[in-house]
């Protein structure tokens, strides 16, 4: 399978560097390059990448917005926004997830991970580094929850309910299947069913629920 890139970013360095990297791998493709949101977003309507790798901050229509738009457009819900920024800051992060992206990258990742990482998110997998992980559950478990978790997380199975915990943790299908003991297919049968009953758009909405209803903690994901 190739992978089809969209880089939005306003410094043309940045997004040659990123387009060099990306066009020396056999399975990867750049369709097109955009240097605001307003042409981000009408390249993704046209060009209907597998991934768009979007720049935080950019003229007029930001990163945040262009990923909104995105995920609020059925036609649309193939295409993986992933974030990109020289910050980690968390008001980025926490928009940036609400609004649909599927992962959230600081520009001064390793070239290695940065390849693996875009991959991750062709296959549907939230693309969450553990440091931007850490800080979610930190700023989550010291506020109210912001759902109603009995109301929101009732529709579940049991092992729906584990399926999601694993999501959270950044486990990927065949991960989750070896800690719950299935097959990956059931596995991903079991994440896909809860994405469907919580009307989460990919696995980093279901990241976002997990926390905002509580069913995350630092117990349940591991960091005591």
């Amino acid at each position: 399978m190739t992978v089809r890139v969209l880089l939005a970013d306003d410094q043309p360095l940045i997004r040659s560097g990123f387009r060099a990297l990306l066009e020396a791998e056999d399975d990867i493709v750049v369709v097109a390059e955009a240097a605001d949101g307003a042409e981000a977003l009408a390249l993704v309507r046209d060009c209907r990448p597998d991934i768009a790798l979007v720049d935080v901050q950019m003229p007029g229509m930001d990163g945040i917005e262009v990923t909104r738009r995105i995920a609020a457009d059925p036609e649309l819900a193939g295409v993986h926004v992933v974030i990109l920024t020289n910050y980690g800051r968390d008001e980025y992060v926490f928009d940036a997830l609400r609004a649909g992206a599927a992962g959230f990258l600081v520009k001064d990742i390793e070239p290695e991970d940065f390849l693996h990482s875009i991959r991750v998110a062709a296959r549907g997998d939230a693309l969450l580094a553990p440091s931007i992980t850490r800080r979610l559950i930190d700023r989550y478990v010291t506020e109210p929850p912001r759902r109603e978790a009995d109301a929101t997380l009732k529709w579940l199975t049991n092992r729906e309910r584990e399926a999601v915990l694993f999501v959270a943790k950044g486990l990927s299908n065949d991960e989750i299947a070896d800690r719950m003991v299935i097959s990956p297919v059931t596995a991903k049968t079991h994440v896909n069913r809860a994405m469907t009953k919580l009307h989460a758009r990919d696995r980093a909405q279901l990241v976002i629920i997990a926390y905002e209803t509580g069913l995350v903690t630092p117990r349940t994901v591991g960091f005591e």
